[in-house]
C-alpha cells in the first residue's frame, strides 16, 4: 500500500466515527513526533499492539479487499500482565466497492462481531477442514445475538445495526459492507488477538501489507511502533 493511502484512509476512519459519535483515545490522534516524544510511557501500548491497523492482505486492491481497524484493547498469551485477558477492535468497511475481509479462521481465537452502526454487515461462512480448506457441506452451529443458529455450509449472513454473530476458532468466514446500506462500523469483542500468528487465510495471506512511502505519514501502525 502507498503511505498516501493509509493517510487517506484513516482520515476517512475518524469522519466516519465522528458521524457516527465514536470517538477514540488521544494516541488516533498522535503523529509520528507525538509517538516518539511519549515513547517511554507507551511501551504497554505498543507490547499488546493498540492502535491503528491498515491492510490490503497483500493484494494492492485496498478498495476491494482491505479495511481499517483500531484495536482499543489487548492481552497476550505470553505475558498476561501486559494488558487484558480480552481485546476489543472498531472495523471499518466502506460499501460502494463491497470492500472486503476474505476468507480467514483463528485457531485460538474467538470473536463478537458486532454491527455498531453506519451499514448493513454482509458475512459467509463455513467449518474448515483438517487441510485448512473450505467444508463445502457440514452445517454450521453458532450463535447471534447469543441465540443458537443452525446455518448450511456458505450461508450468506446480515447483521442489521446493533447485531452481533460469535465466531470461534476453525470457522472460516469473510465480511463486507453491504452495497447502497452505507459504511459499516464494526465491534470486534473476542479473547486476546495475535493477528501474527492466529489468522490462517484461505487464499490472501499477508496480514500486514508492505507500506511503499510516498508521502510522510500522519500517523502509526501498530506493525510499525518498533521502527519509531
Amino acid at each position: 500500500m502507498k503511505r498516501s493511502e493509509i493517510n487517506k484512509a484513516i482520515d476517512s476512519a475518524l469522519a466516519i466515527l465522528r458521524e457516527n459519535n465514536i470517538h477514540l483515545p488521544a494516541f488516533a490522534h498522535w503523529s509520528p513526533a507525538q509517538w516518539k516524544e511519549n515513547a517511554p510511557r507507551t511501551a504497554n501500548i505498543r507490547e499488546i499492539g493498540l492502535g491503528w491497523d491498515v491492510t490490503d492482505f497483500g493484494t494492492g486492491d485496498f478498495a476491494r479487499v482491505g479495511s481499517v481497524l483500531f484495536t482499543l484493547r489487548n492481552g497476550s498469551a505470553a505475558k498476561p500482565s501486559a494488558g487484558t485477558p480480552y481485546a476489543e477492535k472498531l472495523i471499518l468497511q466502506r460499501h460502494a466497492s463491497r470492500q472486503e475481509i476474505p476468507f480467514h479462521f483463528h485457531r485460538c481465537k474467538t470473536e463478537d462481531i458486532i454491527n455498531r452502526g453506519g451499514g448493513v454487515l454482509m458475512l459467509e461462512l463455513y467449518n474448515s477442514l483438517a487441510d485448512d480448506t473450505l467444508d463445502k457441506s457440514g452445517e454450521i452451529h453458532l450463535r447471534m445475538d447469543g441465540l443458537p443458529q443452525t446455518l448450511p455450509a456458505g450461508a450468506a449472513v446480515e447483521i442489521a445495526p446493533g447485531g452481533s454473530i460469535t465466531l470461534t476458532p476453525g470457522l472460516f468466514h469473510r465480511f463486507w459492507a453491504k452495497q447502497g446500506a452505507g459504511d459499516l462500523i464494526c465491534g470486534e469483542v473476542s479473547s486476546v488477538n495475535d493477528d501474527r500468528t492466529d489468522n490462517v487465510f484461505l487464499a490472501v495471506g499477508k496480514r500486514f501489507s508492505h507500506i511503499e512511502e510516498d508521502e510522510s505519514p500522519r500517523y502509526v501502525l501498530c506493525n510499525e511502533y518498533k521502527d519509531i
